[in-house]
């Protein structure tokens, strides 16, 4: 069965152009002008811009509280077709074991294409041995934390310089949540001895200068270590420039940012009746002027690519109020999987802060290069089918009666919507249509991630060698 997408305005990474697609089952067959004679059917896209499936680098489906992923019709609806999840390591548990269990319960029930990441919470004592089987199980990348210092979850640099030097030897994209946690210990201490336990609060616990320096110390490390560095969700101005800096010194480091981050600021941790909770999330939003210091760096290329960080805490709001009394004990974690192409493309293109083309390179085509996902995130004839029809004369409103994600709430209510996803193609089948998602549940696919990734490509003489 061939389908031709035509007369829509193509847009890649690199240019626009009004024109057709045929698709052949689950693959891109030509992009170009006059290809609906060679289709079974065509699907007409004039007025449409026709973007690739958008590549979702980082989300938490079961993790820190996280819904599972029935839910991830969300992120087709908004466009998303693949995700890269990070996979729960239990106590005891292996690596490679939690990234296999995961995978079992994303198997028949992900409503998009999915790959992994792997993300230590229980350093073990032969961490680099298990860092050096990932690749065999179709995982890029290992994520550490510096933070949470007192959880199974923080790395002391001892273990991390280990670990940067075992992903550096098998080809692992090591990638940090870069905070200081003694600074946070600190000040969340002084902060609850006064009797500040608002929301807000989780931000002054985690100020500026902790990200800053965090990101600073994983640089210097993966100097010594020799290792490429991807710094995640990138919050502040100081942290954006640390990695930007080391880029253009040559060393091999990168980072990314969020839709939130960019979108939302510290007041809304302050909203009343403890609404602020909704908003918890690690890194903290932060003041408007590191947001705009963010929408230069990702317009400019010093940040590669803006993820969802999508974190539907079970529960809703009513989970957040745990924390009531102690902002601390909030659950962390910000929904946005659903939104995170629709608000970048409202308040990044629609605003002059990015063009067409820089929002098809950060929300598919850079991902999908970080990441190592080979068929994904292009416009180009052997991809996966993975379309967006994407109608820019819609306008609404973001409301969380109109998301898929699982919650009593969404980080971008009543945001303006300056278009929305028309119709989404998984691998050349329609999977959602004006908001509604319209196929079966449980089409995705596994997707196996191949090592030696965009961190790696100016690094390694390995990287064009590796095989499955």
């Amino acid at each position: 069965m061939k389908t031709c997408i035509a007369n829509g305005t193509i847009v890649t990474d690199e240019a626009e152009f009004v024109g057709d697609i045929l698709i052949d089952g689950e693959t891109i067959a030509a992009v170009g002008k006059g290809l609906s004679s060679l289709a079974d059917q065509v699907v007409d896209a004039t007025g449409m811009f026709v973007l690739p499936g958008g590549v979702d680098e980082h989300t938490h489906y079961g993790s820190f509280g996280g819904l599972l992923f029935d839910t991830t019709a969300a992120a087709a609806v908004g466009g998303t077709t693949t995700i890269v999840d990070f996979a729960p390591q239990a106590r005891g548990e292996t690596l490679a074991d939690a990234v296999e269990k995961h995978a079992r319960l994303a198997k028949g029930v992900c409503c998009v294409d999915y790959a992994f990441h792997s993300m230590v919470m229980d350093a073990a004592a032969d961490l680099p041995a298990q860092i050096a089987q990932l690749p065999r199980h179709g995982v890029s990348a290992v994520k550490i934390f510096m933070a949470y210092k007192g959880t199974p979850y923080y790395m002391e640099d001892e273990k991390l310089i280990e670990a940067m030097m075992a992903a550096r030897n098998t080809g692992v994209t090591m990638m940090v949540h870069a905070e200081n946690p003694d600074i946070i210990t600190v000040e969340t201490r002084l902060l609850l001895a006064e009797g500040r336990t608002d929301p807000i609060n989780h931000y002054f616990a985690r100020p500026p200068i902790a990200e800053a320096e965090g990101t600073r110390h994983a640089i210097r490390l993966a100097k010594f270590a020799d290792c490429p560095l991807m710094v995640m969700h990138v919050t502040v101005k100081e942290a954006m420039e640390a990695v930007r800096d080391a880029f253009d010194q040559g060393q091999p480091v990168f980072g990314e940012t969020c839709t939130h981050y960019l979108t939302l600021d510290t007041s809304y941790l302050a909203k009343p009746n403890f609404e602020g909770a909704k908003y918890v999330c690690s890194p903290p939003l932060r003041p408007k002027e590191h947001g705009k210091a963010l929408w230069e760096a990702v317009a400019k290329g010093w940040l590669t690519a803006v993820s969802s960080d999508h974190c539907a805490v079970a529960g809703g709001f009513a989970a957040k109020k745990r924390g009531m009394g102690d902002f601390s004990k909030i659950p962390n974690g910000c929904p946005g999987v659903q939104e995170r192409m629709g608000m970048l493309w409202a308040q990044g293109v629609m605003k002059g802060r990015i063009s067409r083309q820089k929002f098809v390179e950060l929300t598919a085509t850079a991902p999908a290069r970080n990441v190592g996902l080979e068929k994904k995130g292009q416009l180009t004839p052997g991809f996966d089918a993975d379309i967006v029809l994407y109608d820019p004369s819609y306008q609404g409103t973001f409301t969380v009666a109109d998301s898929l994600a699982g919650l009593d709430y969404i980080a971008y209510e009543g945001f303006p919507m300056a278009g929305r996803p028309d119709k989404v193609f998984l691998r050349g089948r329609l999977i959602a249509e004006k908001g509604r998602y319209v196929a079966p549940a449980g089409l995705g696919v596994r997707l196996r991630a191949k090592p030696y990734a965009r961190a790696y490509e100016a690094f390694s003489p390995h990287a064009e060698e590796y095989t499955f």
